[in-house]
């Protein structure tokens, strides 16, 4: 049976969500549109009921732009309605989507999981590549993957109700964008990992809906080296931690199917 399927489009972007909806069509996917929330037409009371500037501060580099903050605002109405939902997850997907892979084995290679799991990465930002540093197959020819980082970009991930509660509670204040802040998993209490091949590719014919910023490079260089330089070492410490605990789960997966 078929999860919710999620496409966050915003109201000015008929042609995406028609197109997107196409694509999942082809595979015999129906989906629900959630209506995105167009940043630039926040008022400042609006941008700030949930960013946090201070929290910008402290955490990230550079302020978040509008259409970042409506990106990440985008994306808690997908959690909120899966978290208010009765299916025990749900993929949500950004309307920039092209279908590179067979996304129903990918849901059926989910739905034979018999341990808890939080987000799934079904796509990563522009194809890019990351070192991997676990993987498992583990049905359809398809692996679980931990990656030395959790990937970026926020174009296709199944979500647990759990987890989506989770985050919510978590991101009532935020001041990063919202896929670096998942990669921040351990923050949120979540376990991100990811499922491959990724079935899912952004569409780069569509132009980005978070516009580009132009940052002073020189003047942000050193904050951000210095904000790697303790992420990196948390992310390696807490990404040793999740590994140990997937092969855990998967152990006592493979016993109980055995």
């Amino acid at each position: 049976m078929q999860p919710p399927v999620y496409v966050i489009n915003l109201d000015t972007s008929l042609d995406r969500l028609l197109k997107s909806k196409e694509r999942l069509e082809e595979q015999s996917i129906t989906s629900e549109r959630i209506s995105g929330v167009l940043g630039s037409a926040l008022t400042q009371e609006e941008l700030k009921k949930h960013y946090c500037p201070n929290l910008n501060r402290e955490k990230y580099h550079t302020a978040l732009t509008p259409s970042q903050i409506g990106c990440y605002l985008s994306h808690r109405k997908a959690w909120e309605r899966t978290a208010n939902g009765e299916a025990p997850y749900a993929i949500v997907l950004e309307d920039d989507i092209k279908l590179i892979g067979n996304l129903t084995n990918a849901i059926q290679t989910i739905e034979s999981f018999n341990f808890p799991w939080d987000l799934i990465k079904l796509s990563a930002y522009q194809s890019r590549l990351r070192k991997i540093k676990f993987s498992r197959l583990v049905a359809n020819d398809m692996n679980l993957v931990i990656h030395n980082k959790p990937m970026s970009g926020g174009a296709a991930t199944a979500i647990s109700k759990s987890a989506a509660k989770r985050l919510l509670a978590a991101t009532e204040k935020f001041g990063r964008p919202v896929d670096t802040d998942i990669q921040h998993f351990w923050e949120k209490n979540i376990e991100v990992v990811s499922l491959m091949p990724y079935p899912i590719a952004q569409d780069m014919k569509f132009d980005s809906m978070i516009a580009a910023k132009k940052v002073n490079r020189k003047k942000y260089f050193w904050k951000k080296k210095w904000q790697q330089l303790l992420d990196g070492i948390t992310n390696y410490r807490e990404v040793r931690k999740q590994i140990k605990k997937l092969q855990k789960l998967l152990k006592n997966y493979q016993n109980k199917t055995s």
